[in-house]
């Protein structure tokens, strides 16, 4: 598999990262630990080097099962992990950070995060130099390589790069959900801030799976995805009709279908979930796919009666 560089180091990255968030199991639903190991190593099987977890992702319990899952292989992978908007202050970063090391059972990580920006969900709002202290000091040490951000927006990731060097942002964007291209895409391109795409498959919408009537079970965060309102929901019916046909046409899945189309965008890697070992190699897939001009024309033209419903707020959910 290519890989891609991160922001302005040298640390190259698998274009398709396996994200984590459904492992820690908190706010998901049918999550099997077990399953979830060999999901894990299925990945690396299938050349995917690069991981992103985060502490809050079931309070350490994505960390821990990842860490379990790569075991003797941490020298042939990636690890990116996240500090949550309630540990912003100096002490709470470095404590975090540690935190996250001994549970990982590692001791470094390849990217550290910013989460969520200061005071969100309710956090108290800390001073962006006082967090970037922490992080700085971090790398120092050789605790972190390096340093990104996940869910800011275009001028709090514009504020923080003055503060410190910012390498990534971690967004939510897909075909369906394209409040980057606005803004975000070019600058990041231009200031070689690298994008990690999350939700690339619109947390599962773009695998085709789910039906006009679905119903998640309770617990599932995803009921509260704004593409699954029932304002939304039809229209993503039907573009999800119109995307089946270009996906059997190439002999691939709807899930590589919308993969490769985040990664068909320069330097852009996509995060992405995987419950099971067969999710994972299908996903890695994705990284070989190349999708012609006309195709992606089709794939735009496809998306907008969608994404022309969505307002400008980039959050996902009504929470």
């Amino acid at each position: 598999m290519e890989s891609r560089v991160l922001g302005k180091t040298d640390i190259r990255l698998s274009p398709i990262i396996m994200g984590t968030w459904q492992t820690g199991k908190s706010m998901w639903t049918g999550i099997d630990d077990v399953q979830s190991e060999k999901a894990i190593q299925a990945a690396m099987d299938a050349g995917i080097t690069t991981f992103d977890t985060a502490e809050v992702y079931g309070n350490g319990h994505s960390e821990k099962v990842l860490g379990k899952a790569i075991g003797s292989h941490r020298d042939k992978v990636l690890i990116l992990s996240k500090v949550f908007s309630n540990h912003l202050k100096y002490d709470q970063v470095i404590g975090a950070c540690h935190r996250s090391l001994k549970i990982l059972g590692t001791d470094y990580l390849d990217l550290y995060q910013i989460h969520w920006p200061p005071g969100a969900f309710g956090a108290k709002k800390v001073p962006l130099e006082e967090t970037m202290k922490a992080l700085t000091d971090l790398k120092s040490q050789g605790k972190i390589r390096a340093i990104g951000v996940s869910n800011f927006s275009f001028d709090q990731l514009k504020a923080i790069c003055e503060v410190g060097p910012i390498e990534s942002l971690q967004p939510p964007y897909s075909l369906l959900w394209r409040h980057v291209e606005t803004e975000i895409l070019a600058w990041c391109r231009e200031n070689q801030v690298t994008i990690l795409a999350y939700s690339p498959m619109a947390q599962g919408l773009l695998t085709g799976k789910f039906g006009p009537d679905h119903q998640f079970e309770k617990g599932d965060h995803r009921s509260s995805n704004r593409l699954f309102q029932a304002d939304v929901y039809p229209h993503v019916q039907q573009a999800i009709d119109a995307l089946r046909p270009i996906a059997e046409k190439k002999g691939i899945t709807m899930a590589q279908l919308a993969l490769a189309w985040v990664i068909s965008k320069p330097g852009l890697c996509a995060i992405a979930g995987a419950r099971n070992a067969r999710q994972s190699a299908d996903n890695a897939k994705a990284a070989d796919i190349t999708l012609t001009e006309a195709e992606l024309d089709a794939l735009d033209r496809i998306s907008h009666p969608v994404t022309d419903l969505i307002d400008d707020n980039p959050v996902q959910w009504k929470w």
